[in-house]
């Protein structure tokens, strides 16, 4: 990656575990951060005086359309461009069968998993398409790759994920820009190891070797991959 361009990448979910790997790993290899979190507070210790200029930090609500063209149009104006969207927000909830989905629990999973993607893509593309170049990442699921009961409402909105990478990337290669999303197992975060500790998480996936994967897809060197749904299992 070249690190002198003074490419901006836009993170969603970046107070997260996952988010916050993925900001170090873009950070340290010279790109400048819009960070997207619900609330301000929750990136805390993100913008140090050293950074000022470097980094960004956001709030918005990514359900909230208003919110996001707002967000967008903040990093445009303080950074100048979007190089990279990287949408890390997104989430997983054991459900019922699927016959005994409630209606809240399928808008629930749609609506961080799919719909706080596809508002940041009409937020940002139309930037890129601008431009003439861009790289999107997407956070799909291992897990979606075929069903599991009491998985339904999860797995359906992370084959979504799937299917809108694969589609964006047949539309918009051609203009330059680059679609393509991961495929983990679980991750090894705090709230993972709190809800499964008798599992051995050193077979999990590392944020940071998952953040790794994403900068690559960010990257130039993966500018001949488009729509790639690409596994990330660490050990399980």
């Amino acid at each position: 990656m070249n690190t002198s361009s003074g490419r901006v990448a836009l993170i969603t979910g970046a107070a997260g575990t996952l988010g916050r790997a993925v900001a170090t790993t873009l950070g340290r290899q010279g790109l400048r951060l819009a960070l997207l979190a619900r609330r301000e507070d929750d990136l805390h210790g993100f913008a140090t005086a050293k950074e000022a200029g470097q980094r960004l930090c956001l709030a918005a609500d990514l359900l909230d359309t208003a919110q996001v063209e707002y967000a967008v149009a903040q990093t445009l104006q303080r950074l100048g461009r979007i190089d990279i969207l990287c949408n890390i927000a997104g989430g997983f909830h054991m459900g019922d069968k699927v016959h005994e989905t409630s209606d809240e629990a399928w808008d629930f999973m749609f609506n961080i998993n799919v719909r706080t993607l596809t508002n940041m893509a009409s937020a940002v593309v139309p930037h890129m398409l601008e431009a003439g170049s861009g790289k999107i990442v997407n956070i799909g699921a291992f897990a979606a790759r075929h069903g599991e009961a009491g998985k339904g409402a999860y797995i359906a909105s992370k084959s979504a994920v799937i299917r809108l990478t694969e589609s964006m990337a047949l539309e918009l290669r051609a203009q330059g820009i680059n679609v393509n999303c991961v495929l983990p197992t679980i991750i090894d975060t705090p709230a993972n190891r709190a809800a499964m500790p008798d599992a051995d998480p050193a077979r999990w996936v590392a944020p940071e070797a998952l953040a790794d994967v994403i900068a690559f897809l960010a990257s130039d060197a993966a500018r001949a991959v488009h729509g790639a749904a690409l596994p990330v299992t660490g050990l399980s």
